[in-house]
């Protein structure tokens, strides 16, 4: 039971952070991180975690389609400065985004602020800084 649930904390680290494509490109990207399993395996994991496949091919986490679609339509823009985020929204909706910001539970995220139009992200340190502002970019790209 340790190792499925270990081996579905790296599956959502792997499709938050890689474009995932294939069952195989799963089972590589495991295997890279100490995971020795199969195709059916990823693929039941696939099912047990919801895990969709969007109209571009890529993997996403349940969870995160409902991100993925404020990110995409409201995020004007992404800039880091040391362990700080700053989000540049459409006017009215930083508070809205903020939310599923927060609500998605993100690794190294301690927190969010947002006003009308700006959010200020706090990271934990410079380099979840920029895995934030890489998986931002890549919601924002679908």
């Amino acid at each position: 039971m340790k190792k499925r649930i270990e081996r579905h904390d790296a599956i959502r680290e792997i499709v938050r952070a890689e474009h995932i494509r294939t069952q195989r490109d799963l089972v590589d990207n495991l295997k890279k991180r100490g995971f020795v399993c199969t195709q059916a395996t990823v693929s039941r994991d696939i099912t047990d975690m919801g895990l969709r496949k969007l109209s571009e091919g890529i993997y996403m986490l349940a969870e995160d389609m409902h991100l993925q679609r404020m990110v995409a339509d409201l995020v004007q823009d992404v800039a880091v400065a040391n362990n700080l985020i700053m989000i540049k929204a459409s006017t009215g909706t930083a508070p809205g985004v903020a939310a599923a910001l927060d609500a998605a539970d993100l690794p190294g995220v301690l927190g969010s602020i947002a006003g009308d139009d700006t959010i200020l992200v706090v990271a934990q340190d410079d380099a979840q800084a920029k895995a934030f502002e890489t998986a931002v970019n890549k919601l924002r790209l679908k």
